[in-house]
């Protein structure tokens, strides 16, 4: 996920969006653990869209925006 379209969704849809995230990398992470996967690199993207996201979530902390409370 690029981060235009990040900081185009609304701040309860990128929690939504976070918590989905992390729920990926967990699956990703125990199948890999299992067998390995076809592309381990997948487990690298997650990692950086999860990073993204949580920048993007603290960025509008700083800025006021309205906050909704964090699932974190």
């Amino acid at each position: 996920m690029e981060q235009t379209v990040i900081s185009e969704l609304a701040t309860a849809d990128l929690i939504e969006r976070l918590e989905e995230e992390r729920k990926q990398l967990v699956k990703l992470k125990l199948n890999h653990a299992v067998s390995p996967l076809e592309n381990p690199n997948k487990i690298k993207i997650y990692r950086k869209t999860i990073a993204r996201i949580e920048t993007e979530i603290r960025r509008r902390e700083i800025e006021g925006e309205p906050q909704i409370e964090a699932l974190t």
